[in-house]
């Protein structure tokens, strides 16, 4: 796959995460031109900056790692990191509000598409499948097209699981083909990064993308 770079979008939200790791994150993702690199919004700033006119798309996480803030705290965050330059936030859904039976996911969804968009950007919806059955994860993709997301991702990597090939499929055959899916979470070797974007994922959010690459490389 000539292209692998451009699924992969390298990812650091370790809470011990120095300046240092920043800028090696920075340094590889430039070297690899990784799709994009995710970081917390505390280094949204320093990241857009240091890549400058790279192509490589700023990600940051919205309502981390829960869900819990309410939407208007939702709301300001996503403003914020927008301000500082994140490309594409990826906002952990309403968990409770779903397990509750409650309309409110796709209503919260629908307001920060919205901001997004407004912007330009682009809104990813973390789902946590860990939690969810075959036929939530189903009904959780269609809230989110509903909801004008541009991807539906599978994982924060604090549940116990991660990404899965079954559950990739089964998002990709619930969404439009013009709905992006991003596998995450546990995402370690090239082997299961290829079978996942063979089940269907546009986006593979992971801490090992250069070992990933540097394992593509041996291998070609």
């Amino acid at each position: 796959m000539k292209n692998l770079h451009r699924f992969l979008e390298s990812t650091l939200l370790r809470p011990t995460m120095t300046d240092k790791d920043v800028d090696l994150l920075v340094r590889d993702a430039i070297e690899e031109q990784f799709v994009g690199v995710c970081v917390p919004p505390f280094w949204v700033k320093k990241v857009k900056r240091d890549l400058r006119e790279e192509d490589i798309q700023v990600v940051t996480v919205i309502g981390f790692p829960f869900g819990f803030e309410d939407t208007a705290t939702k709301a300001a965050e996503a403003i914020q990191c927008i301000k500082q330059g994140a490309d594409e936030l990826d906002l952990v859904w309403s968990q409770t509000a779903f397990h509750s039976g409650m309309n409110w996911p796709k209503i919260e969804i629908a307001q920060l598409a919205k901001i997004c968009h407004d912007e330009e950007r682009i809104l990813k919806v973390i789902i946590e499948t860990a939690y969810l059955n075959p036929d939530q994860i189903r009904e959780a993709c269609l809230i989110c097209q509903d909801a004008g997301a541009d991807y539906v991702k599978t994982s924060t990597g604090y549940a116990p699981t991660g990404a899965k090939v079954e559950d990739i499929q089964l998002m990709r055959e619930a969404l439009l083909s013009s709905m992006g899916v991003k596998a995450s979470g546990g995402i370690k070797t090239l082997e299961f990064a290829l079978e996942l974007i063979r089940a269907g994922a546009d986006r593979i959010g992971t801490s090992s993308a250069k070992a990933i690459m540097d394992a593509y490389r041996v291998q070609v």
